[in-house]
């Protein structure tokens, strides 16, 4: 325990991996009211938090976590809120630096183990709000964030109830090798061009910090994490801050229940993505593995994805 059965079963063009990640990602279409709100984080630059409310007042909220090159409004996190926000839970859909559409103050960004920024969030609400129970969902490069606040903090508030992690390369520098082969070539692609167009902004905004000539040198996503995201961030290179930023080595030390799903055919993932024996181990980390879902894909019939329905079941037991 706790390994956790699954019973997710998609419709049949959705068994494929690759459909069912570019589907979900790109052509899903939700329609929800959101206010945003900016705030100033301990080393001065800011986050905006796009905000969406239940019907009634609630003293629920959940704090969702997009994925790279994502944001607050993409379908995976507001499909989210709009599930709990029918059901009596507020939510709120943090967009990380430079995510928001305009670019943050300081050289260094967000990055895969960046855990000061949701520490940030969680106070600002804690302090700001009278929420007593309040959750959190992290996808893909979000959810390791997650993992990784829940696994190296031992002051967790008591305010916050449980987590849920989706699709989560828990190694990096194995999921990192994953995205380089051929397979993966469009996300790749995709993942690149709008990081590298954020890097010449960068590059602009601060030319003493970083050349043109390492600018054009960035061609794939390991590149840009040796010549930007480590140096930037305080690490020695790129595998250091693979290394350090893993949530892998912070899961055995999580208190706090969390729900953590990866499928099996998810591309981005590797055998060490799926930490089976931990689980088993584990009082606090569920491990759910279905067959299919592709890459923040679970799409089942309805409007709701099995993901979005598994966090509310989750997160009701902990409430």
């Amino acid at each position: 325990m706790p390994l956790v059965k699954s019973y997710f079963n998609p419709i049949f063009v959705f068994k494929n991996a690759f459909i069912s990640t570019v589907y979900s990602g790109l052509f899903r279409q939700l329609n929800i009211k959101q206010k945003r709100e900016r705030i100033i984080l301990r080393d001065g630059d800011f986050l905006d938090l796009d905000w969406s409310y239940t019907a009634g007042q609630s003293n629920k909220l959940v704090i969702l976590l997009h994925g790279m090159e994502g944001d607050g409004q993409r379908p995976y996190v507001t499909g989210v809120a709009k599930h709990f926000n029918s059901n009596g839970i507020d939510a709120v859909c943090v967009n990380f630096r430079s995510c928001s559409g305009e670019l943050n103050k300081k050289f260094s960004s967000f990055h895969s183990g960046q855990t000061d920024d949701i520490k940030d969030v969680i106070a600002h609400v804690i302090k700001t709000y009278n929420y007593t129970s309040i959750f959190l969902k992290g996808i893909s490069l979000g959810g390791n964030i997650i993992l990784k606040y829940l696994g190296e903090n031992d002051n967790i508030p008591q305010e916050l109830k449980a987590a849920m992690a989706v699709s989560v390369p828990v190694d990096l520098a194995a999921s990192s090798k994953a995205l380089h082969q051929f397979k993966n070539i469009l996300f790749h692609i995709y993942f690149m061009i709008g990081l590298k167009y954020k890097l010449m902004k960068k590059q602009r905004q601060f030319p003493d910090k970083i050349s043109r000539k390492a600018l054009y040198s960035v061609w794939t996503l390991r590149k840009l994490d040796e010549v930007y995201t480590a140096k930037a961030n305080g690490f020695t290179n790129a595998a250091d801050y693979y290394e350090k930023s893993s949530s892998l080595g912070f899961l055995s030390s999580i208190k706090t229940p969390v729900l953590l799903l990866n499928a099996k055919n998810d591309s981005f993932l590797t055998p060490s993505c799926f930490p089976l024996e931990m689980a088993k181990k584990s009082k606090y980390l569920h491990l759910e593995t279905p067959e299919k879902g592709g890459h923040v894909g679970f799409i089942q019939k309805g409007y709701v994805y099995y993901n979005e329905k598994r966090a509310l079941e989750f997160f009701r037991k902990f409430q």
